[in-house]
């Protein structure tokens, strides 16, 4: 076992004046499974980055261990190649009879090695760029969010096959999978960094916990300084009235009055005076013990949505359904059946390329959305009913369209600008973003652009693609717990198996 110290970790992008990092200081162990958790734009790929020694920064990073990132990169000219040409460039000391055990591992047939890469599903990329990280020893690997576009098959593959292993850092947003392999979290709050052992659930209950308790803290604070400042403000009022009798007395009023009085009053005087410094001694003191008590606090606002009641109870009904692509002659699948009623979510679950999208793209193509883009015509057989007059409000897998300003976006989807932006700082999209082009933004940030632009669109039906790829696990609370509260009509693609549970009224399994 060795360690990973981060001292006085300082860090910003050039032209940038946010620091991702400040005076960051922290120890880790390389045999640990490590999540790595925190906010879209906190830096989580940047670490990663820094450890693998991209970037300059100031502070040291001290590691008597080598590194190697996931995901691996593959050119444009290199798509054509086959994993086992490319093998070689992303892991030079990595032999073909390790790849081939870590393969077997992953459940993996051996022949993909020599597809081209363009070919494969992204579940086979990524198992097999997890093959090759796994095939040398001596080394801590950094791997960055490994489930993303992944169905819940290869999930679970890749869940197992992470637990079986150790020395590593996973940043993911999936709980179910920091869950099943993470012995030890690394956090980054809002203000500060902690390591701590146990899964994300442990830390996230002993964090709801330790939040309950600043906020308790915290309003005791203020009432007490608030009791304070009363009271040293009665004393001053007292020391004051006291002070203005030395000088100057009614004869008539006060004529039993002595010049020994002037003495008693000035020790009168300078006791309450003593007692006032007393008090603002109290407060400075409580102020302190209060500064720093909600700084890392996950203040979680609560979202709204605005879902409109459609009069008809069922708004899609599917019978014996069956989808093709226009010049393809294989069908996607056949025979499924369902419905989507009012008030339900349902969820569309099953392996890459079975035809949950194509499901969502068949319904906007029915009701003839604008969002359904200009892709392949869709051929439907069998029964697809949507109630007439639906209103669609949707969320798509893919963000790469999302450029230039973000107020473009606003005027061109018509949206109230104002409400828009005030969903996206809930979604702890910071204000500093606003002026950004939307190309520079990370891949998260993208997609709380789509979801906020959704979830101030009124609509009957909201049907999202994959909406949780990307977007922190703090977020995707705050989603669940908007879903839960105003219970929209929704038709949904998503893997994340805790949203699943929680959110789902009914899962289609393809």
């Amino acid at each position: 076992m060795a360690q990973i110290q981060v001292t006085d970790l300082t860090f910003s992008y050039e032209g940038s004046p946010d620091e991702v990092f400040k005076n960051a200081t922290f120890r880790i162990d390389t045999d640990w499974k490590l999540g790595l958790i925190g906010r879209n734009g906190k830096g989580k790929t940047t670490l990663l980055h820094l450890f693998m020694g991209k970037y300059e920064y100031r502070g040291s990073i001290t590691a008597s261990t080598r590194f190697d990132y996931f995901p691996y990169f593959a050119a444009d000219p290199d798509q054509f190649k086959t994993a086992a040409e490319l093998m070689e460039g992303w892991k030079p000391q990595a032999e073909l009879w390790q790849v081939l055990i870590q393969l077997s591992h992953l459940k993996m047939d051996p022949e993909c090695l020599y597809r081209p890469f363009m070919t494969l599903s992204c579940g086979e990329r990524t198992r097999i760029m997890l093959a090759v990280l796994f095939a040398a020893e001596n080394e801590f690997l950094l791997i960055d969010e490994p489930t993303n576009h992944l169905d819940g098959k290869a999930r679970e593959i890749v869940k197992n096959y992470l637990a079986a292993k150790k020395g590593f850092i996973l940043v993911s947003h999936d709980r179910d999978l920091l869950d099943g392999v993470c012995d030890h979290m690394l956090v980054l709050n809002r203000e500060t960094i902690e390591v701590q052992a146990g899964s994300f659930s442990s830390w996230w209950e002993n964090k709801e916990k330790q939040d309950a308790f600043r906020q308790s803290e915290n309003e005791k604070h203020l009432k007490e300084i608030g009791k304070l400042k009363s009271a040293a403000d009665r004393s001053g009022r007292w020391a004051e009235k006291s002070e203005n009798t030395k000088i100057g007395y009614d004869p008539v009023k006060e004529h039993d009055r002595s010049i020994s009085a002037r003495a008693y009053i000035g020790a009168k005087t300078k006791k309450m005076q003593a007692r006032v410094k007393s008090y603002e001694t109290r407060i400075g003191r409580e102020i302190e013990e209060k500064e720093g008590l909600l700084r890392d606090i996950e203040r979680a606002a609560d979202l709204q949505i605005r879902p409109l009641r459609f009069h008809r109870e069922v708004l899609i009904d599917a019978c014996d359904l069956a989808l093709r692509y226009k010049g393809a002659g294989r069908q996607l699948f056949e025979g499924l059946r369902f419905q989507v009623k009012r008030g339900e979510r349902v969820v569309l679950s099953g392996e890459n390329g079975c035809g949950k999208s194509s499901i969502l793209r068949a319904v906007l193509q029915k009701t003839e959305n604008p969002q359904s883009g200009s892709g392949t015509e869709i051929l439907i057989s069998g029964r697809l009913d949507i109630a007439s007059g639906l209103i669609i409000s949707y969320v798509s897998q893919d963000t790469s369209f999302l450029s230039g300003p973000l107020r473009d976006f606003i005027k061109n989807r018509g949206l109230d600008e104002s409400l828009f932006l005030a969903v996206l700082r809930q979604l702890d999209l910071g204000r500093e973003q606003f002026t950004k082009n939307m190309e520079d933004f990370s891949e998260g940030q993208k997609k709380k652009v789509l979801i906020a632009a959704s979830l101030i669109t009124p609509a009957h039906l909201y049907i999202w693609d994959e909406p949780l790829n990307y977007i922190d696990v703090f977020s995707r609370m705050q989603i669940e717990k908007l879903i839960l509260r105003y219970e929209p009509t929704m038709l949904l693609v998503e893997h994340d198996i805790k949203f699943q549970e929680k959110a789902a009224t009914d899962i289609i399994r393809m």
